[in-house]
């Protein structure tokens, strides 16, 4: 089973910035897209931003030019460089990790969240 383990997480300032990191482990099939979702108290839980293993990104609109996503493939680690933090950006951050192949050994693995707030 693959775990995913957060840290980084925090509280800061408008304009301030911080860094998400998310380790893998037990992974036995490659990790094909793995990146970062967030939620937002009555908010449905949406893409942040995500890195295929042959290096395609994904980011939503909202932090276009501000967050940067990056991928250890060796060490199956993922880190979300984050600036020019707004307010809307407060939320639980969760890393996630696809993995697998079309034939077999599928999975969808989520890590516990953490939280990022972005006081104005």
């Amino acid at each position: 089973q693959v775990q995913l383990v957060e840290s980084g997480g925090g509280a800061v300032q408008a304009g301030g910035s911080l860094t998400l990191s998310c380790a893998a482990s037990g992974v036995r099939f490659s990790i094909n897209d793995m990146g970062w979702y967030r939620q937002a108290p009555g908010e449905h839980r949406e893409l942040v931003a995500t890195m295929s293993s042959g290096g395609w990104k994904n980011y939503v609109d909202s932090v276009k030019g501000r967050f940067t996503i990056s991928r250890d493939i060796a060490k199956n680690s993922v880190a979300l460089q984050m600036n020019y933090l707004k307010p809307e950006d407060t939320a639980v951050y969760y890393c996630n990790a696809k993995g697998g192949g079309i034939y077999g050994g599928q999975y969808d693995s989520w890590g516990q969240g953490t939280q990022v707030t972005v006081s104005s």
